[in-house]
């Protein structure tokens, strides 16, 4: 009853109308906290922007002294069917042997990003039929998926209660032995998905170790830019079942994640 009273207490501000003091003080914090980022943000990339833009309006010009039958207007529609491209998802580079976007392996990596929300951007339904299969389907799979990840979580959960029981059993310490069974827990989730996959997506796709790591952070916060993703070079051969892995290491390492946030 005090538990309830007090919860009363606190929202009884925010029920009246009248913002709590400490409602007031978060929404400070969130809009201060986005005021910093972005002026972080711009102080980082703006200037790598404009030198990347100037170094792209350089060759153009480059290309146009070199192929004097091209014009202005007509290189720049060229561009616009790059850009279209790459927008539908199909890499420019290449030809037309390039693997193709949707073929199993890249479909259940495309459902896998469409039902946790992670949404890379690179890749999306083009026809009117796919994208209202892509709808419905995301409305039933996301509820799925977070069923899904809740059970795992259970699962999860009692693997890790098991641990401290047998812990406990040799060491008599619980309080000791729940803080050691949580940091191994915590340690191994950490190699199984944070240090060993970037290893192999670095060693797979050519990127630097940092690169990889950043890919899978993006990933697992569900943030999902879309300036990293895996298999889509068209220089490389990859196995066929590649992209699958990595959609079902995105789903077990989703429900590890959960649960150490919970925790």
């Amino acid at each position: 009853i005090y538990k309830i009273r007090s919860q009363s207490a606190v929202g009884e501000g925010d029920v009246n109308g009248v913002v709590s003091p400490g409602s007031a003080l978060l929404i400070l914090a969130h809009f201060t906290y986005l005021l910093i980022g972005a002026v972080i943000f711009q102080i980082l990339e703006r200037e790598a922007e404009s030198n990347n833009r100037n170094h792209f309006q350089l060759e153009k010009l480059h290309f146009l002294a070199n192929y004097t039958c091209l014009d202005g207007p007509a290189l720049e529609k060229f561009v616009q069917v790059i850009l279209y491209a790459w927008e539908k998802g199909v890499n420019p580079s290449g030809n037309s042997t390039n693997p193709s976007n949707w073929d199993f392996s890249s479909s259940f990596f495309f459902a896998g990003t469409v039902v946790t929300t992670i949404g890379y951007g690179n890749l999306s339904p083009s026809t009117v039929s796919g994208q209202v299969f892509c709808v419905f389907y995301a409305l039933c799979g996301i509820p799925l998926n977070l069923a899904f990840l809740k059970q795992m979580g259970k699962c999860l959960t009692i693997h890790l209660g098991r641990l401290e029981t047998g812990m406990v059993a040799v060491v008599p310490h619980k309080k000791a032995v729940e803080a050691l069974a949580v940091s191994l827990f915590f340690i191994t989730g950490s190699l199984l998905f944070l240090v060993i996959p970037p290893l192999l997506f670095s060693y797979v796709e050519g990127w630097t170790f940092g690169e990889a790591f950043y890919f899978a952070f993006i990933t697992l916060s569900t943030i999902g830019f879309g300036d990293y993703v895996v298999g889509t070079d068209p220089g490389k051969e990859y196995i066929s079942l590649y992209r699958c892995l990595a959609g079902i290491w995105i789903i077990f390492a989703l429900a590890w994640l959960a649960l150490i946030l919970n925790m």
